[in-house]
């Protein structure tokens, strides 16, 4: 019976894949609605929990929380498939686009038809603040905790600022501990291997980076320093991580340019997946003197480079995370987590929103992607064909 219900889900993540559109917020929205509502893989508040465990972490956010859900469902090999099966699609379709690059700029062709997409992301990241935030945040400390992180999130607006926000809030709330009951506590059994394994993969990484940086046939060990360093340093999803490879990839080291860029990332916005998976097209970009063989192995190393830090760092932290739940001041803190949380969230719709273009369609469609999901049943991914099919049209 598990064997049949670890196939199920591991379909579901497949699902999932292949249309989770709009980044870790609107991710968040279709696992609450995909993994808890329909399927009950897991409670409302340990998505949550996890979520926010994750956030705390670095490392691309909803790819940590599934992997996360598919290691408690089933252990390590589970997660590990989880893992595999939901960024495939995703890497698989920015290396292709990466290796297709220069053919598509010489057709003259664009992006320019994911423009409708934008306001529709934009939507879907607003309603999943208003439904994570009525379902978790019910009480006043948690209602202030919630306000301060969505102001600050919004004003600060820096990846270092969201794991101390969310430390902060924890540490508010576990004040209130008494509050708890009394749990039996197991003795608490740490498992540093992955820990140690990540930091020792990032010391190898730096050393082999600085001793090929002056050899052009060794770039893929660079690159695969460059992501697997940037997979280890940032705070806050997917969109915290283009600013950083844009200085890095175009400004600094020219792998890119500026057009090439964009490109890239307006079709990243398009597909369902991971964010994260953006650096499979600037590694494969990055390699395009080496051929098809060298776009590839640059895409893959890249792809390995970004999504191992964080896949090593939640592993350590969930084999004791039950564990540790037990301790009433943990329990207490998680009320802090999740508000902040969830202020997050609200913030990064604000912010979304102001980085729309000028123009009162865009405002019509964020709005109007609100109130479908609010008061309809229409899927995620059938609003997201529209917005194509539109952005071709038109």
């Amino acid at each position: 019976m598990r064997k049949v219900r670890n196939y199920i889900f591991l379909k579901d993540v497949a699902i999932l894949s292949v249309t989770a559109f709009g980044g870790p917020q609107a991710h968040l929205a279709m696992f609450l609605d995909v993994l808890v509502n329909k399927h009950n893989y897991l409670k409302e508040t340990e998505l949550i929990e996890l979520n926010a465990l994750c956030q705390i972490l670095p490392g691309p956010t909803s790819t940590q929380t599934l992997t996360a859900i598919g290691y408690k469902m089933g252990g390590a090999k589970l997660a590990y498939l989880t893992l595999l099966i939901w960024i495939l699609p995703a890497v698989s379709a920015m290396i292709f686009a990466g290796m297709l690059f220069n053919f598509m700029a010489e057709a003259g062709m664009d992006f320019r038809f994911t423009r409708f997409i934008q306001p529709m992301a934009v939507g879907i990241v607003s309603y999943a603040a208003y439904a994570i935030t009525i379902k978790v945040v019910n009480t006043k400390t948690g209602f202030v905790l919630l306000v301060c992180s969505a102001l600050l999130s919004f004003y600060l607006n820096s990846p270092f600022a969201f794991p101390v926000i969310l430390l902060i809030s924890g540490f508010v709330t576990a004040g209130k501990y008494k509050q708890q009951p009394i749990e039996e506590k197991s003795k608490l059994k740490i498992d540093w291997r992955n820990f140690f394994l990540w930091a020792g993969v990032f010391l190898l990484a730096i050393v082999v980076g600085l001793s090929t940086r002056n050899n052009p046939l060794l770039l893929p060990f660079r690159l695969f320093e460059n992501f697997y360093r940037n997979g280890s340093m940032i705070f806050g999803g997917g969109q915290i991580l283009i600013p950083l490879l844009y200085t890095e990839f175009v400004e600094f080291k020219h792998y890119l340019t500026g057009p090439e860029f964009l490109s890239g990332y307006s079709l990243v916005q398009a597909l369902p997946g991971p964010v994260f998976s953006f650096s499979s097209y600037v590694g494969s970009v990055s390699m395009r003197h080496a051929g098809l063989s060298g776009e590839l192995i640059g895409g893959l190393v890249s792809s390995f480079g970004i999504f191992l830090p964080g896949t090593f760092l939640i592993f350590f932290v969930i084999r004791f995370w039950d564990s540790l739940k037990k301790y009433r001041w943990v329990r207490a803190s998680l009320e802090g987590i999740t508000a902040a949380s969830s202020g997050m969230v609200i913030a990064a719709a604000i912010l979304l929103f102001r980085a729309l273009p000028g123009g009162w369609e865009y405002i019509a469609i964020t709005i109007g992607t609100f109130f479908i999901l609010a008061f309809t049943k229409i899927p995620t991914p059938f609003l997201i064909l529209i917005g194509l099919i539109a952005g071709i049209i038109f």
